[in-house]
């Protein structure tokens, strides 16, 4: 296993794949962190068996290296391994290396084809997701995920998709941006907003809410009208898309004046924006770019809005999105504004730990997926919460599905709309 990237940005400073793997020690700090290890018991399934293969195939020591497709396709790349290995071992990295290395051409032709929507044709895209909501709304997409016809065809983790998502908005958020005239570009602008596909597509209710936080506790800003960031390529063995996606969002950074933040309101995707420097460690301008860039990416939840005290009247509780807590090292920053403002408000044991939903993950491992989400909405019962605030797309996904089938007396919103709920309390 040779790697596609080579080498990684870690705790300890650039390294190659090799030495970052070798720092595994296999002390076990990190197993009872990791939720597939602790739902499976499978030591495979555990980070530093995971380390194990990788080191193994780094060796050239698997007569047959596909073996290990099983461990390293249900990691949920959450990084909470890494915040407790007293070595800081990158594991997430590592797995996507071998990941890479033995995706080979299984699915070319998928990525081609997203490399031609996300990279060369946008437009199509978009028009392809109204279509897709049309069908679903029509109930013609539910016909055909019940009928086993995208499972027989091979995308049976469309026919998930298809169970999770529930919703369908009629119009996408950057064509309402588009619209709006306050969020045209200015130099004098002190914020510009990236819209992540979540928001983008999904849930054009997120975005709006975190224009009117950005509007109100930082002023004037604009709408960064920009590309995918690149993160299910990345995750998924595209490189060659992530680094297409990566520079046309960076030299669009550079063609606007000023120095204003740019602010996402996935965690997943600005823990993404932030690690561009990895994409382009073999390529020294490119890279220094890259650092500029990431630089000026902030999370929403790093906002910190003045909130009337208690105005949250419900029982409010926070799960920590994984790419903020372990991504970014955003802890605090998400309960400064939040936590005040609830008049109950709930800490949630292992508040840190993952729902399951990980991008494509519950789509593509449903079973596993379910026994972390069902241990997550576990958690969220006994605290008695009624509200759950999140900041990442995958986690409102998933959530609203757990709550809905597991404990229905509980609701799931974004960080934004939480924030917006306590502000609608101090205007009305």
């Amino acid at each position: 296993m040779s790697g596609v990237l080579g080498r990684l940005l870690t705790a300890l400073g650039e390294r190659s794949c090799y030495d970052a793997v070798s720092q595994c020690s296999r002390c076990g700090y990190c197993e009872q962190a990791c939720p597939t290890y602790v739902a499976s018991g499978r030591e495979p399934q555990s980070p530093r068996g995971r380390n194990q293969l990788a080191r193994l195939l780094l060796e050239g020591k698997f007569e047959d290296p596909l073996s290990a497709r099983e461990a390293l396709s249900t990691c949920l790349l959450c990084g909470a391994c890494t915040s407790v290995c007293p070595a800081h071992v990158p594991t997430a990295d590592i797995v996507l290396e071998g990941r890479r290395e033995l995706s080979g051409t299984r699915s070319a032709w998928l990525r081609k084809a997203l490399h031609h929507l996300f990279v060369r044709s946008p437009d199509i895209l978009a028009i392809l997701i109204r279509a897709g909501y049309a069908l679903k709304r029509s109930g013609l997409s539910r016909l055909a995920a019940r009928s086993g016809l995208l499972r027989l065809i091979g995308l049976r983790a469309l026919a998930e998709a298809d169970a999770h998502v529930q919703e369908t908005p009629k119009r996408l958020l950057f064509e309402m941006l588009r619209e709006d005239t306050s969020l045209k570009e200015d130099r004098a602008a002190a914020w510009r907003y990236f819209a992540s596909c979540g928001p983008n597509f999904v849930f054009p209710r997120v975005g709006l809410a975190t224009i009117r936080i950005l509007k109100r506790a930082c002023g004037r800003g604009s709408f960064f009208d920009g590309r995918c960031c690149g993160l299910t390529a990345y995750n998924y063995g595209d490189l060659d898309t992530a680094r297409a996606l990566a520079r046309m969002n960076i030299e669009r950074l550079e063609s606007l004046r000023g120095e204003a933040p740019l602010i996402a309101d996935c965690s997943s995707c600005a823990a993404f924006l932030k690690s561009y420097p990895q994409l382009f460690l073999r390529e020294a301008d490119w890279r220094a770019r890259a650092e500029r860039f990431a630089a000026r990416v902030r999370d929403v939840v790093e906002i910190s809005p003045s909130l009337p005290k208690d105005a949250l009247r419900e029982a409010f509780a926070l799960h920590d999105c994984c790419r903020a807590r372990h991504g970014q090292g955003l802890s605090q920053q998400p309960r400064r504004a939040l936590q005040p403002a609830c008049a109950r408000w709930r800490e949630l044991p292992e508040s840190d730990v993952c729902c399951g939903g990980a991008g494509l993950f519950a789509f593509k491992h449903p079973g596993l997926s379910e026994a972390i989400l069902r241990r997550k909405v576990s958690d969220i019962a006994a605290s008695q919460a009624r509200a759950v605030a999140v900041s990442g797309t995958s986690c409102l996904i998933q959530l609203a599905r757990g709550l809905k089938k597991y404990y229905p007396e509980c609701r799931v919103v974004h960080w934004s709309e939480a924030v917006c709920e306590a502000l609608d309390h101090e205007d009305g």
